[in-house]
C-alpha cells in the first residue's frame, strides 16, 4: 500500500459533521501567511481544516494537503511530500527532490494556493521545522499554509504574529456553541433529547466536540436518560475515556472484539484486519462501521487495490489502553501476527516495528539482520537509531554484525563521541571475528576524524587500508575508503586522497547513497580549495540529490553534504537559498557533523544575520558556537567563534575589540596546525589573514604587504586558488592604502577577472565598502571610453552587479588632519542611534530600547547618511568615529 498517497488527501467529509462557517471563512480568507488551528485532541481541527479545503477548491483556490505521522521526521520523507504536492498545485516539476526544490517550486507559483499540513505536532526534526518556516516565509502573497496542531509549533510565530501574518484558531474558537451542538445531534439523528438536557449536555461537554460524539454513541442506545446526562462531565480525557468505555461495552461482542484487536494498527486493511480476526468476517464489519459512521475514518488517496481505514487517535489510544487492560497477553500476539503479516508482504519496516511493540526482540533482531545494511546504505540512520535505542543492548551483543550497524547509526544521529563509547563497550574492535574486527577498526577513522583527530585518524586508517580484508560490509569498507580520503585531503596529500575516492566509488557500484553523497562532497572540497567554484557547487548539489534516490530515506550525515552546498550557495550571494538550507542543516551539523562544517554553517548564518541587518542575533550566533567549542572540547571551534566576531567589529568599524577577540583567537597550536592542514571552514578564515585584514583597516598597510607577501606564495605552491584570490585581493586594498593606486588597480582587476568566471561574489563583498572605490576605478576603466576597455560581457556584468551591492566606498586613507565638520549636526537620537548600532543592536533591538517603532528607527538612519554623505551603516560609523561622536 503507498501510504505517502493516503498523506496527500484530506479526510473525507460525512454527513453528520457540523459546518463551521465562521471557523472555514476565517481560514479561507485571512489575509495571512500561516494559520495555526491549534488544540488537544478531539475538538475538530481536522473538520475545519478539511472544510476549509473544501471551500477554497469550491472558490476555484488550487489546494494541497499532507497528513503528517511520526516517520516525517525522516527528512528525506517530508521533502519527498512537499515536492509532490508542489507538482500537485501545478508548479512545474522540481528537478530533484532537495528542500529547496520544493519551497522553490510553491514560491514560483502564479496562482492563489492553500497548503494543509494537518497533526503538526508529531514534527520534531529541527531539519523539517526549519523547511516549514522557510516556506512560510517565501511564500508569494497569494500563498498560504494552514497548521493543524495539538502544540505550538517552533517555527519563529513571533515573527510572524508581530508582522500581522499569522491567525491563530484556538481552542475557544474550537469549542462548539449550543447551536453546533443542536445541529451535531440532530445530524446523528437524536432530535429527541430535549432542549434542557442538551444544554446540559453541551455545558458539560464545554463544546468538547470529542466528548459530544462519543456522547451520542451512548446515547444511541440508552436513550435519553436524564440521569446519564445530569453524572457527565465532559472537560478532560478521562471523561471520554469512560464514554468510550461505555460506547465499547454496549457493542456486540464481535464488533468489541474486532475494535480492540485491530487497535494495535496504524491503518486498517482487510487483508491484516482479517489475519488479526480470522474468526470474524471483517469486510462485512468493516462496511457495517463505514455505513454507520462509527469510529472509522477512511484514509483517501490509496492506490493499493484494498482500501484502507483508520481509527479517532483518541479513541484508538483508549482502545489500545483497554486492550492491554483485559487482554495483556494477547497484545504481543496480535503484533507479532501483524508482524508476520507484513513481513510476508514485504514491508519490512512495519514488521520490525510490530516485532518490536510484540516485544519479542529477537525477531526484531533477525529482521533486521536481513535488512540493516541495506537501510544503513540508504541512509536510513535515525530509523536504526530508534530501533536500536529499544532493544535491550545485551540482546543486540548477540548479533555483532548489528552493534557495528548500531554503532554506524549512532555515529550519525547522536554523534561520534557517544557512538565511539558505544563501540568500544561493545567489544567489536577486539572480536575474535575477523570480519567484525575489521569493520569495528573500519568505523573508528571516520569517528576520530569527526572529532576533529585527524592525525589520529590517520594512523588508524592507515593501518587498515594496508590489512587484508574483502569479506566486511561493503558499507562500511567504502566508508573507510572515503573516511581516509578526507583525512589525506586535509593533510594535504590530494593525489592520494583523489585516488581512494575513485577507489570508494568504484567498489560500491552506486548502491550506497551515503557514500555516492561522500565521494562527491570530498570531490567538491578538493574543487573548492584549488578556486573551481562552479564545479565545486555542482559537485555538492549532486551529493545533496543523491540522498534522495530512495524516497523514505534519511538525510542524517548528509548534512555534509547540505552545508557545503549552502556554502557554495552563499558565495555565490544567493542568500535566500543559502539562508534556507542552513536553518535545515544547521541543527543536524551542530548535532553529529564535522567540526568544519559546525563552524561553516554558523558562519553562513551569522553573515546572512549581518548582511541583513540583525546584528545582535549575529552575535549570539557566535556565542552559541563558542560555547559548543567549549562543551566538546574542540577549541578549534572557539577559535573560529573568535576570528568571526572579530571580523564582525572590524566591519563596524570598532578597532579595540575587533582586536582583542583577534588576540583572543590566537591559539599557536591551532593555527601551526591549520598551517599543516587544508581544513574547508579556515580556507579563507584563518588567523594570519585576519591579522592582515586588521592592519589594513586601523594599522600599518605596509606592514599589511609584508605580511601578504609570504601567504601569496605559499597559496601559490599549494594550488589553494581561493585562498590566493582573497589574498591577492586584501593586497589590493594594502596597495591602494598605501597610495599605488595604479598598482591597485592592476590587482583588483586580475582578481575579478577570475572571479567572475568562477562565480565569486562574497569573497569579495565580504570585504566591505572599502573596497567600493577601486572596483568602481577598475569599471571604469573597462568602459569603451576608458584607457583599458576590455570586450568581456560576462566581466562588464559581473562588475556592475558588485557595485550594485557593493556601492563606490570612502578611500581608506588615513585620517585626515581636520575633522570633518557636518553642515546639519545630528540630533541626540540620532547619536544615540549611531551608539546602540557600534554596541551590535539590530533595528527592531534599538526600536525596543529608545521605545520607537522600527519605521522610525529606519528614518533615523537614512537622515544620519543624508547628514554624513555616507552609504551604509558601516561608513557612518567609521565617520562617527572619525568625528568623535562616539567610541
Amino acid at each position: 500500500m503507498n501510504f505517502v498517497e493516503t498523506k496527500l488527501h484530506p479526510p473525507a467529509l460525512v454527513e453528520s459533521q457540523v459546518a463551521r462557517p465562521t471557523l472555514v471563512d476565517q481560514v479561507v480568507s485571512a489575509p495571512v501567511k500561516l494559520v495555526l488551528v491549534r488544540a488537544p485532541a478531539g475538538f475538530g481541527k481536522t473538520t475545519v481544516m478539511a472544510q476549509a479545503q473544501q471551500r477554497a477548491e469550491a472558490a476555484g483556490t488550487a489546494c494541497g494537503w499532507i497528513t503528517l505521522d511520526e516517520s516525517d521526521n525522516d527528512l528525506s520523507r517530508f521533502v519527498s511530500c512537499l515536492v509532490e504536492t508542489a507538482s500537485r498545485l501545478g508548479a512545474e516539476s522540481p528537478h530533484g527532490a532537495t528542500p529547496f526544490d520544493g519551497i522553490s517550486a510553491l514560491a514560483a507559483l502564479e496562482t492563489p494556493f492553500v497548503l494543509f499540513l494537518d497533526d503538526f505536532e508529531v514534527v520534531r526534526e529541527p531539519g523539517v521545522l526549519g523547511i516549514v518556516r522557510d516556506l512560510v516565509e517565501h511564500l508569494p502573497r497569494h500563498g498560504k499554509v494552514v497548521l493543524g496542531s495539538r502544540h505550538q509549533p517552533e517555527i519563529g510565530l513571533g515573527r510572524l504574529r508581530a508582522r500581522g501574518e499569522l491567525l491563530e484558531i484556538d481552542t475557544e474558537r474550537l469549542r462548539f456553541d449550543f447551536e453546533d451542538t443542536r445541529s451535531f445531534f440532530g445530524r446523528r439523528g437524536q432530535r429527541g433529547l430535549g432542549v434542557d438536557l442538551l444544554a446540559q449536555l453541551h455545558k458539560r461537554t464545554e463544546g468538547w466536540a470529542a466528548a459530544l460524539w462519543l456522547a451520542s454513541m451512548a446515547l444511541e442506545r440508552s436513550g435519553s436518560d436524564t440521569g446519564f446526562v445530569e453524572q457527565f462531565s465532559g472537560s478532560d480525557q478521562t471523561v471520554a475515556e469512560f464514554l468510550a468505555e461505555d460506547v465499547l461495552a454496549r457493542q456486540p461482542p464481535h464488533l468489541r472484539d474486532f475494535l480492540l484487536r485491530t487497535s494495535v494498527l496504524r491503518h486498517l486493511e482487510l487483508s491484516i484486519c482479517q489475519t488479526l480476526c480470522p474468526r470474524l468476517d471483517c469486510a462485512a464489519i468493516l462496511d457495517e462501521l463505514e455505513t454507520a459512521n462509527l469510529f472509522l475514518t477512511p484514509v483517501t488517496g490509496s492506490r493499493s487495490p484494498e482500501r484502507a481505514w483508520r481509527y479517532h487517535s483518541l479513541f484508538a489510544e483508549f482502545l489500545r489502553n483497554q486492550l492491554q487492560r483485559e487482554q495483556p497477553d494477547l497484545v504481543p500476539r496480535l503484533h507479532l501476527v501483524a508482524s508476520g503479516w507484513y513481513e510476508s508482504q514485504d514491508r519490512p519496516v512495519p514488521a520490525i516495528d510490530h516485532a518490536i511493540d510484540g516485544g519479542d526482540f529477537p525477531l526484531a533482531l533477525d529482521l533486521l539482520e536481513g535488512h540493516a545494511e541495506r537501510f544503513l546504505e540508504q541512509g536510513r540512520m535515525r530509523l536504526l537509531a530508534r530501533w536500536f535505542g529499544v532493544i535491550p543492548e545485551d540482546l543486540v551483543r548477540e548479533h555483532p554484525m548489528l552493534q557495528l550497524i548500531s554503532a554506524w547509526a549512532s555515529c550519525f544521529t547522536h554523534g561520534p563521541w557517544l557512538a565511539m563509547q558505544q563501540l568500544e563497550r561493545s567489544g567489536c574492535i577486539d572480536s575474535p571475528l575477523e570480519q567484525i574486527h575489521l569493520g569495528a577498526r573500519m568505523l573508528q577513522p571516520l569517528l576520530l576524524a569527526m572529532q576533529d583527530r585527524y592525525e589520529e585518524a590517520y594512523e588508524a586508517g592507515s593501518a587498515v587500508l594496508s590489512a587484508p580484508y574483502g569479506t566486511g560490509m561493503a558499507f562500511a569498507q567504502a566508508a573507510l575508503l572515503n573516511a581516509m580520503a578526507g583525512v589525506l585531503s586535509v593533510i594535504g596529500d590530494v593525489r592520494e586522497s583523489r585516488r581512494l575516492i575513485e577507489t570508494a566509488r568504484q567498489q560500491q557500484n552506486n548502491k550506497s547513497n551515503f557514500n555516492r553523497m561522500y565521494s562527491e562532497s570530498l570531490e567538491g572540497i578538493h574543487d573548492l580549495h584549488e578556486g573551481r567554484l562552479r564545479q565545486a557547487t555542482a559537485r555538492f548539489r549532486i551529493s545533496v540529490d543523491s540522498t534522495h534516490v530512495v524516497v523514505y530515506n534519511h538525510t542524517h550525515g548528509n548534512a555534509w553534504a547540505g552545508v557545503l552546498y549552502a556554502d557554495a550557495l552563499y558565495e555565490a550571494n544567493q542568500l535566500d537559498r543559502a539562508e534556507h538550507l542552513v536553518n535545515v542543516y544547521l541543527p543536524i551539523a551542530r548535532d553529529v557533523g564535522f567540526a568544519d562544517h559546525l563552524v561553516l554553517s554558523h558562519l553562513m548564518r551569522t553573515r546572512i544575520m549581518f548582511i541583513a541587518g540583525d546584528v545582535d542575533s549575529a552575535f549570539r550566533c557566535l556565542d552559541e558556537l563558542e560555547y559548543l567549542g567549549f562543551n566538546r572540547q574542540l577549541p578549534r571551534v572557539v577559535a573560529a567563534a573568535r576570528l568571526e566576531r572579530s571580523r564582525l567589529l572590524l566591519m563596524q568599524g570598532n578597532a579595540a575589540r575587533s582586536r582583542d577577540e583577534l588576540n583572543a583567537a590566537n591559539d599557536l597550536t591551532i593555527w601551526a596546525r591549520e598551517r599543516r592542514q587544508r581544513l574547508v571552514a579556515h580556507d579563507i578564515d584563518y588567523h594570519e589573514l585576519a591579522r592582515i585584514r586588521w592592519e589594513l583597516h586601523f594599522g600599518d598597510p605596509h606592514g599589511a604587504l609584508s605580511l601578504l607577501t609570504p601567504e601569496i606564495a605559499a597559496a601559490a605552491r599549494s594550488s589553494r586558488n581561493r585562498r590566493l584570490l582573497k589574498l591577492r585581493l586584501l593586497r589590493a586594498l594594502a596597495l591602494q592604502r598605501t597610495g599605488e593606486v595604479s598598482a591597485a588597480t592592476q590587482e583588483i582587476g586580475q582578481v575579478l577577472q577570475t572571479a567572475c568566471h568562477e562565480g565569486y561574489v562574497r569573497l569579495i563583498l565580504d570585504e566591505g565598502p572599502v573596497l567600493g572605490t577601486l572596483i568602481e576605478r577598475y569599471h571604469q576603466g573597462t568602459q569603451p571610453d576608458g584607457a583599458t576597455s576590455l570586450n568581456d560581457p560576462i566581466l562588464t556584468e559581473y562588475l556592475a552587479r558588485l557595485l550594485e551591492s557593493i556601492g563606490p566606498g570612502p578611500e581608506p586613507a588615513r585620517p585626515p588632519a581636520e575633522t570633518p565638520v557636518l553642515d546639519e549636526p545630528l540630533t541626540p537620537k540620532e547619536i544615540r542611534i549611531l551608539e546602540l548600532l557600534a554596541e551590535g543592536y539590530s533595528n527592531s533591538a534599538m526600536s525596543e530600547k529608545m521605545f520607537i517603532s522600527d519605521s522610525t528607527v529606519r528614518t533615523h538612519l537614512r537622515n544620519i547618511n543624508t547628514k554624513m554623505g555616507t552609504k551604509s551603516r558601516t561608513q557612518a560609523l567609521a565617520m562617527a568615529r572619525r568625528m568623535g561622536l562616539i567610541r
